[in-house]
């Protein structure tokens, strides 16, 4: 057997070697600069180039000394708007909101601050601050050194969402729009807008017997949080019998226990757009849900909210709010009330108590099948979200309780109409 030849080594191939990866690595920092300006060229600076060397070469083959100028003219005004380009743009930038959570409708402002912590001043320049969909601009003066520049702004909360503040962005250019160099400063910030809520008191809608739940002010002969012994009444359970205390005391005593109660709530909320008439219709779905929750929160109730798709963090009422802020129509593919009824059997079975938030589009028929998948021996309440009823409405659809509210403020009267 031969063995393999191995490549050998030379100085010379080694010396290529690391003149390649010399020559890879100025490349890259080439294309990098390149990119970086380039960026900074706006389209009409890439015309008029065009323009400037069109006409210089029209004017240099055809004679006529009229392009020439203008070829001349025009890579003048270039290169004196690419001089605006020059300059310092290093400010430090504190983007504060006065609060990161309001309601719909609430007054929403926040600060801009910029900072000339240098040695230099910095020129003037223009800052874009993107809000949402749309942006603000505000034009900065000349920074002298330790100078600094406040700006204050409002932000539109008419609609429910999270809206991202920022980042801030510092733009140097050109009076005639031709170039411009941005730098981004600081991180965006989340503004959430939550819906809008009621509080109500006295509306819990029920509670299921658990070993893990809170001991509750009633007391029970049949339990498992012991409170103290009383003496033997017919109809008492034998097996609770305290047999040590009777033979004491000659008397049958039994053991007496306070109720522990936990409510496994969930809500599950459609947003499906088939599933409601209007806009309005969702919006008040969607502070139905929003208002159900933070009174089963405030009655230390698990709670747990499904909407088409996913799951929402609902551990505390800042959790709900957070999450029902950014809730938005389903795909159709998605599904309605039923397909969302089915999805909360399967991953909650033990769940007690099941409010479905739905619109007025939702049929009869529908409604009855959503129930019907739902864990066997659950409370069921089904809110129907319709702008056009002037008042709560209860119907039956087999096992459940179906109430129509037409404004936020007649959830509690209809949770009243529920529970009476």
């Amino acid at each position: 057997m031969t063995a393999e030849a191995l490549p050998v080594s030379t100085p010379q191939m080694e010396r290529d070697a690391g003149w390649r990866d010399i020559a890879a690595v100025l490349g890259a920092r080439a294309l990098t600069r390149l990119r970086k300006i380039t960026s900074a060229v706006r389209p009409l600076a890439w015309v008029l180039m065009a323009l400037a060397v069109g006409f210089w070469v029209l004017g240099q083959t055809a004679g006529w000394a009229e392009f020439t100028i203008a070829a001349v003219v025009i890579a003048i005004a270039v290169v004196l708007c690419a001089l605006f380009l020059i300059g310092r743009t290093a400010y430090d930038v504190a983007l504060d909101l006065a609060r990161t959570r309001v309601v719909v409708g609430e007054r929403a402002v926040g600060a801009l601050t910029l900072a000339n912590r240098g040695t230099r001043a910095i020129l003037p320049s223009r800052v874009v601050l993107p809000v949402g969909s749309g942006r603000g601009e505000f034009g900065i003066q000349r920074l002298a050194p330790g100078e600094e520049a406040e700006e204050l702004f409002a932000i539109p909360t008419q609609k429910r969402g999270v809206v991202k503040v920022g980042p801030v962005s510092v733009v140097r250019g050109d009076p005639l729009g031709l170039f411009e160099r941005a730098h981004r400063r600081d991180d965006p910030v989340d503004l959430f807008v939550h819906p809008r809520t009621v509080l109500f008191d006295g509306q819990s809608l029920g509670y299921l017997r658990d070993l893990e739940g809170l001991p509750a002010a009633d007391l029970s002969r049949d339990d498992v949080s012991f409170h103290a012994l009383l003496e033997y009444q017919p109809g008492d359970d034998l097996r609770h019998v305290h047999w040590r205390s009777t033979a004491r005391t000659g008397t049958m005593m039994v053991r007496q226990y306070e109720e522990t109660r936990r409510s496994h709530f969930v809500i599950g909320l459609s947003r499906s757009l088939a599933d409601y008439a209007t806009e309005d219709d969702f919006e008040l779905g969607v502070s139905a849900a929003g208002s159900i929750g933070l009174r089963a929160l405030r009655d230390s109730q698990r709670v747990d909210m499904r909407v088409q798709g996913r799951e929402l963090p609902a551990g505390t009422g800042k959790q709900l709010l957070d999450s029902l802020s950014a809730v938005e129509n389903s795909k159709p593919k998605e599904g309605g009330i039923a397909e969302l009824a089915g999805v909360v059997a399967a991953t909650m079975p033990l769940a007690s108590v099941v409010v479905l938030v739905c619109g007025a589009r939702v049929k009869s028929d529908d409604l009855r099948l959503a129930c019907a998948r739902l864990p066997f021996g659950a409370r069921v309440l089904v809110v129907v979200a319709d702008t056009t009823a002037s008042a709560p409405a209860l119907r039956r659809i087999g096992d459940a309780d179906v109430v129509t509210v037409g404004a936020l403020e007649q959830v509690p009267l209809a949770l009243q109409k529920v529970l009476a």
